[in-house]
């Protein structure tokens, strides 16, 4: 239960900072929360796949944040389609 607490709350962070990093990523308040715990979910598979251990907070932060620019990147693709 903790841990899916603290996926929650850096997937929020990870979703605001991956905005402020992607050029033109502009989702709101609550389409950043959304995108950020999708991406930590989405980072955490990135990283397991390619054999990255991430450990703690600062880890778990990263890949959330890696997570969530490649979610927002492909939003970026469909939407200009």
């Amino acid at each position: 239960m903790l841990d899916l607490l603290l996926i929650i709350v850096i997937g929020i962070a990870a979703g605001w900072l991956a905005s402020k990093l992607i050029k033109g990523a502009t989702y709101g308040l609550v389409g950043n929360l959304i995108i950020g715990v999708v991406g930590a979910i989405i980072g955490f598979y990135i990283f397991e796949v390619l054999g990255i251990s991430t450990q703690g907070i600062f880890g778990t932060l990263i890949s959330a944040i890696v997570g969530a620019a490649v979610l927002i990147y492909i939003l970026q693709l469909i939407k200009k389609q």
